[in-house]
């Protein structure tokens, strides 16, 4: 069940984690005797985390063999699904039967537990981060005991505990809210003016239900805004310019230079939801092992101001730079996300697989970013100091308690929680 001196690193490749015993539990009575005899433990779901937020140095616990369960409650419109389940497998399943999620991430192959736990998010002005779907939790606590949290009973609790941060215990199940099922086409525009978007940004992402702007900040131009469409009856017949900017004439990658084949279909195809919300198919897996990433939320509010700071850095970024993306997420009312109380506007940076220098980039952005009331993303790569991230989180004090709750001792705390949470 485990094997004592095995290295296991995550997705990109970019750290490997510190775990004296890596367990690989197929059943969760497994997980629960683990638990209980093990003095720290962490978990690690799909593994696309950048930093170290799931490392340990005593037991790791890897969700990969769990029953990939999915169970819909119609009378509920909910979905149960095992925490190990990707969103690729829980979209196609969904879909067979005449269900939706209200949004996905743009990689499909990442974990449902691990997404919602790091407020992870797609996009969309009235779309909340994937754990605004959470209903219900089930988990095994430091005691190795099995508990659940519900929006039914426990009210306010939930919004607590949906971005676990792992600091729970071992999730094992989630419930999550569905929806009937739809089609969504995508178009991609090119070339769009910064000048154009800086004076219609709202105008520009509330265009479609979820919408992305890629660019290199290289020149005064966003490269490619990517417009997911809901299909209410009939095909949109998009336009072949809006805002200055031209409709794409063949599928496009979000780098300019890298083939279209990973990406999800374009070009106005109407598609089931869960093959067109996400940027990249289920089948491929892009970019594994060559990039790293960075992401930073500031309020809807800030959007254009952040945008320009941004911009000023753009010949500093630039050689580090593979390409940025910027998204809308609306507001809600989960106590660790980063759009808690206030919409949001994610800046996203992929960038090139070279932590030295990208690591003295991050303070210059974080910097142009700080006016901007700034929140990193949990799962991604940041320098920020601990004391700037845990004020900005005003609910921490009550995330904590109830952390302490099912965690009295810490059991499930590593150096990062310590920082930035705890």
């Amino acid at each position: 069940m485990w094997r004592m001196g095995e290295q296991l690193g995550n997705w990109a490749g970019n750290l490997f984690f510190g775990a004296a015993r890596i367990h690989r539990p197929t059943t969760i009575e497994q997980a629960q005797a683990i638990v209980a005899r093990s003095v720290k433990v962490r978990v690690i779901g799909s593994r696309h985390s950048f930093n170290r937020i799931a490392d340990t140095d005593a037991d790791l616990i890897s969700l990969e063999n769990l029953p990939p369960t999915m169970r819909i409650d119609a009378a509920r419109s909910t979905v149960t699904v095992g925490a190990g389940v990707k969103y690729g497998q829980l979209g196609q399943f969904l879909h067979r039967a005449g269900y939706a999620l209200h949004n996905m991430a743009s990689l499909p192959h990442i974990s449902v537990a691990g997404a919602c736990a790091t407020a992870t998010h797609g996009s969309g002005d009235a779309n909340g981060n994937l754990a605004t779907a959470v209903m219900g939790l089930e988990f095994v606590d430091a005691t190795g005991a099995m508990q659940s949290i519900t929006r039914e009973s426990d009210g306010e609790a939930l919004d607590g505990a949906a971005v676990s941060l792992g600091a729970f215990g071992v999730i094992t199940a989630l419930t999550l809210k569905i929806e009937p099922s739809f089609e969504v086409q995508q178009d991609v525009y090119e070339k769009l003016p910064f000048a154009v978007l800086v004076d219609n940004f709202d105008a520009i992402v509330s265009s479609a239900y979820s919408v992305s702007l890629f660019t290199d900040w290289r020149q005064p131009t966003v490269n490619q805004w990517w417009c997911k469409r809901k299909i209410e009856s009939a095909r949109f017949d998009a336009p072949a310019e809006m805002f200055g900017a031209t409709r794409a004439r063949y599928d496009r990658h979000p780098i300019d230079s890298v083939p279209a084949d990973s990406c999800t279909t374009q070009m106005g195809v109407p598609g089931p939801w869960h093959e067109r919300l996400p940027h990249f198919k289920m089948e491929h897996t892009p970019s594994n092992g060559e990039e790293l990433q960075s992401e930073y939320f500031v309020p809807r509010e800030h959007a254009v101001a952040t945008i320009q700071a941004v911009a000023t850095l753009g010949a500093e970024l630039a050689p580090q730079l593979m390409i940025s993306e910027i998204r809308t997420i609306a507001a809600d009312r989960l106590w660790m996300s980063p759009c808690s109380g206030q919409p949001g506007v994610g800046l996203h940076f992929t960038w090139k697989k070279n932590w030295p220098e990208v690591r003295k980039l991050l303070p210059k952005l974080e910097m142009a970013l700080s006016p901007f009331d700034v929140r990193p993303h949990w799962g991604k790569l940041f320098t920020m100091s601990p004391d700037r991230v845990r004020s900005s989180y005003r609910r921490l004090a009550e995330f904590q308690a109830l952390v302490r709750r099912y965690d009295a001792a810490g059991k499930f705390r590593n150096a990062f929680l310590d920082s930035y949470a705890m």
